[in-house]
């Protein structure tokens, strides 16, 4: 298999700029500088092709530069790139009507615009706050739900999110997330791992931590993205919706990875047969163009005119690139994520039989985690491998990226083909080979 000379001239070069006007606290990879991409195709400034499986972090949903998202913004370019939240504009309503028709929930919706996912938790936790007339919230370990200030404060994943960031938001206590490969928690005999967790919570944190009538909302990824991409059991939602309806404690799902369709549904959350009160929503939503929602309940999202708002909110071009978005995903690759997402996972664990290394594969459509071990019995995490496994693949025409402890994600576009999954994960069998011997 053929080694790339990486990084090339071109990329060096750029790569030297970037150091001296680019804040140092990026979390850069590997030396990958693109040039342009196509579907699930990307090139970089020396001209060498990789297949990317990472999406930008699960961003390019519809592939990179899909003509129809294209077309959509240079149409709507030639027309007006800005008006204001203080305005109205059709393509606005647009995308809210689309998003509204997909929500999770059977009652009617409202859409809140954001320009990231961090932003929608944090309009998520005013309007919780703002609904319910409660201060305090539950969220749980590994997760990650952005870095600003209340969004980082439920973030639990890495300790240097927090690291001389304090004092953060006051109000937020974090519980295990159940992680069925790895749990914290001791179940009673016959009891689902995930009710395990929400009996924690109700036994401890709210008899101990906060009276149930002072929580405002939960708020949890339905599939953990940073934190490994860890699927619950199934019996969590339920014990958890149960538990919310119990103490008129607001669901709040964190879909901004998981969402718009990479789990072969429109959210995650849909796969577990719970509905949530609160859907913060980003990536994915609109192809790469900056764009988020949050999504509540008719009857949550009661906040007057005034009490939040934002000056790009419902931006145009962000606006017609998401519906782009929506369409192309309902129209092509829902039904791909599914059929060519199991297909993955299928050929992940035929690999994983091959390699003791690989102690947990993972997911639900294009959402996928390759958890490495140093042995199956013990599933010490062995974060090193990973680590070179990611920079093997890189230098050999595939893009990975990491996540939790010692995690891969396999996150391709949602337009990956069965012929590109199966020659990415060539590469990634090579690479997993050659981390194995060194």
């Amino acid at each position: 298999m053929k080694v790339l000379n990486l990084p090339g001239p071109k990329a060096e070069a750029l790569i030297k700029r970037d150091k001296a006007v680019i804040s140092p606290s990026y979390p850069r990879a590997y030396p990958f500088v693109m040039d342009h991409g196509k579907g699930s195709e990307v090139w970089d400034v020396d001209g060498n092709r990789f297949l990317d499986f990472a999406a930008g972090i699960a961003v390019a949903a519809t592939g990179h530069s899909h003509p129809a998202v294209v077309k959509a913004i240079q149409e709507q370019a030639e027309k007006f790139l800005h008006i204001s939240s203080d305005f109205y504009h059709e393509v606005w309503i647009n995308v809210a009507e689309k998003l509204a028709a997909i929500a999770p929930f059977k009652e009617e919706a409202l859409c809140f615009m954001t320009n990231s996912g961090t932003e929608s938790v944090e309009g998520a936790i005013k309007l919780a706050r703002y609904h319910s007339g409660r201060d305090n919230f539950i969220g749980f370990l590994g997760g990650f739900h952005g870095r600003t200030i209340g969004a980082v404060t439920f973030t639990a994943s890495k300790y240097k999110y927090h690291q001389g960031f304090g004092p953060l938001m006051n109000g937020v206590t974090h519980v295990p997330f159940p992680d069925p490969y790895r749990p914290l928690l001791q179940s009673l005999p016959g009891e689902d791992y995930g009710e395990t967790v929400v009996r924690y919570i109700e036994e401890q944190i709210l008899d101990k931590i906060y009276s149930p009538d002072s929580v405002a909302g939960i708020l949890v990824e339905p599939i953990q993205g940073e934190g490994g991409y860890v699927v619950p059991p199934p019996g969590f939602f339920p014990a958890l919706r149960k538990l919310c309806d119990q103490h008129g404690i607001l669901l709040i799902v964190d879909e901004v990875q998981a969402g718009m369709g990479r789990t072969g549904k429109w959210w995650s959350i849909e796969n577990f047969g719970v509905e949530p009160d609160i859907v913060t929503s980003a990536k994915g939503i609109a192809s790469g163009i900056p764009f988020g929602a949050v999504i509540a309940r008719k009857s949550i999202m009661t906040w007057p005119k005034g009490t939040h708002g934002n000056t790009y909110g419902g931006n145009p071009i962000s606006c017609v690139a998401a519906a782009a978005t929506i369409d192309q995903i309902e129209k092509h690759y829902l039904a791909n994520t599914i059929e060519t997402g199991a297909y993955t996972l299928q050929k992940l664990k035929e690999i994983q039989s091959r390699h003791p290394c690989m102690g947990d594969v993972r997911g639900m459509g294009f959402m996928i985690g390759v958890d490495f071990v140093e042995d199956r019995d013990s599933k010490k995490p062995a974060d090193e491998l990973r680590n070179r496994v990611e920079r093997l693949a890189f230098e050999r025409g595939l893009l990975l990226l990491g996540c939790g402890k010692s995690v891969i994600r396999i996150s391709p576009p949602l337009c990956t083909t069965k012929e590109q999954i199966d020659e990415g994960l060539n590469i990634f069998e090579e690479a997993v080979s050659l981390a194995e011997n060194e």
